[in-house]
């Protein structure tokens, strides 16, 4: 047997059974951003996921090291250089 018999596929096949209607919408959308039906919902997949996952993760910290964010969270926000140029730059809208 060669290696290339033996290798994982790269791409694996995902079957959907969807409504005209919602596959319509997604075909529209995917064509208004300028992507194909299946690039336009693997991203738009991905993204779920990863906002799913993101939204469980724990953290485990000690109890002081969480003292110690709360401590951060309570005090006032110090600007820096970077935030005052910021502030006085005016918004892409308004450049023209």
């Amino acid at each position: 047997m060669t290696a290339a018999s033996t290798a994982k596929p790269r791409w694996h096949t995902l079957n959907l059974r969807i409504p005209a209607a919602e596959r319509d919408l997604i075909d529209r959308a995917a064509e208004s951003a300028g992507k194909t039906r299946t690039d336009f919902i693997l991203e738009a997949a991905r993204r779920a996921a990863e906002e799913a996952l993101l939204d469980r993760a724990l953290m485990v910290v000690s109890p002081e090291a969480y003292r110690e964010f709360l401590k951060r969270l309570d005090r006032p926000a110090q600007p820096n250089e970077r935030l005052r140029r910021t502030m006085r730059s005016k918004a892409p809208w308004q450049k023209i």
